[in-house]
């Protein structure tokens, strides 16, 4: 629901960018001197230039990212409108070239480029857990959001997966769209196959994301739910849907369906109460939760460590502050405790359908659990 309202809202904002930008365009004074004077010849070629770049923008990365790129420059150009019509009613003196455009178009140009190179290179972020459960010493790497064939395919997911092996996990936690609805099923193979020559302690798990299953015809992708589950498992993946495994007599992992399912299926999902209830609760509990929506039964449950995906950290300034104000996620990014509970929000290995991080960076988690 957030996502829909996003994209609402994204293309009102489109439609006013496109008349805003326009107008703008044609006070460059070459677009003055083609158009001779002529209003509406100067209008066509400043809206013909702007939907040239554009087009390129939408071939090259999507029209979703053309949105965003031309969202952000009407910004950028409404700035620098203020900040020169400032500076001209200070000095009482009127421009005769028109800088603004010049200054809007390299703002945004720099501050795209940054968000570009944030979403598609990888960090590592770290988190050192506390307990006094009788767990020992546990490294864990957790990603989601993968997405894979967005920002990488399935082949180039392979570097990523070394990286992390080189932290000598313990144990590798997958939180969900691993792949999307546009991934193709030789993406997916190669991505599975990739998780295959990861080398841990106790193995890799996994658990559904809202994209995984597919939201729309999965024919036209090439590939169903249960396809991307047998070569996770062919691959040594471990597939939890509403189930959970006891590791070395220490701890347990329990991964739960994806709260989509109950939107797409009406089937539901077991409650936190029934998936711990014939658990060993004095053992360490890991949760894995595509959506950090549950926090209040995870608590009661006493569940120690949550970790969960599918916010992308909010993405881009302000969809963070958005996200916190009218989705039902509990959180957007980082780390929480409440009371025993430990949440980790991952902002994501890759991305969705935008190609640009602004409020956040692409990254996997490493996390040190010490306990007794």
């Amino acid at each position: 629901m957030f996502w829909i309202f996003i994209f609402i809202l994204m293309l009102i904002i489109a439609g006013l960018g496109i008349a805003y930008l326009t107008s703008r365009i044609c006070r460059f004074e070459f677009v003055q001197k083609i158009s001779r004077g002529n209003r509406k010849v100067r209008i066509i070629i400043g809206l013909t230039l702007l939907l040239a770049v554009l087009a390129v923008i939408w071939l090259t990365m999507g029209p979703v990212n053309a949105v965003v790129c031309m969202i952000h420059l009407a910004l950028f150009w409404f700035i620098s409108d203020i900040i020169f019509f400032s500076i001209e009613k200070r000095i009482s003196k009127k421009r005769k070239r028109y800088y603004a455009g010049g200054l809007a178009i390299t703002l945004c140009v720099v501050y795209l480029s940054i968000g570009w190179f944030l979403a598609n290179h990888v960090w590592e972020t770290n988190y050192t857990i506390m307990t006094d459960k009788e767990v020992g010493e546990l490294r864990i790497i957790q990603f989601a959001d993968s997405h894979i064939g967005t920002t990488f395919d399935g082949k180039e997911f392979e570097k990523y997966v070394k990286q992390m092996e080189e932290q000598n996990p313990d144990v590798v936690m997958i939180t969900g769209d691993f792949v999307d609805d546009d991934t193709s099923k030789e993406d997916m193979i190669d991505a599975c196959k990739a998780l295959g020559t990861m080398k841990t302690t106790y193995g890799v798990y996994y658990s559904f994301g809202n994209h995984d299953k597919g939201y729309y015809n999965n024919e036209v992708r090439g590939f169903y739910g249960d396809d991307l589950i047998d070569e996770l498992e062919k691959n040594h993946v471990t597939v939890l849907q509403d189930e959970s495994v006891l590791i070395d007599n220490r701890f347990y992992i329990i991964g739960r369906q994806d709260l989509s399912e109950e939107l797409k299926s009406g089937s539901g999902r077991a409650t936190m109460e029934e998936l711990i209830s014939e658990l060993d609760r004095d053992k360490f509990m890991i949760v894995m939760d595509h959506q950090p929506c549950d926090y209040a039964s995870q608590v009661e449950a006493n569940i120690d460590l949550m970790f969960s995906g599918h916010t992308h950290g909010g993405q881009m300034i302000p969809l963070g502050v958005i996200n916190t104000l009218v989705s039902t996620n509990d959180k957007v990014y980082g780390h929480e405790k409440i009371k025993n509970t430990n949440f980790i929000v991952t902002s994501g290995i890759s991305d969705w359908a935008m190609q640009f991080k602004t409020g956040c960076k692409s990254e996997y988690v490493v996390v040190d659990v010490k306990g007794k």
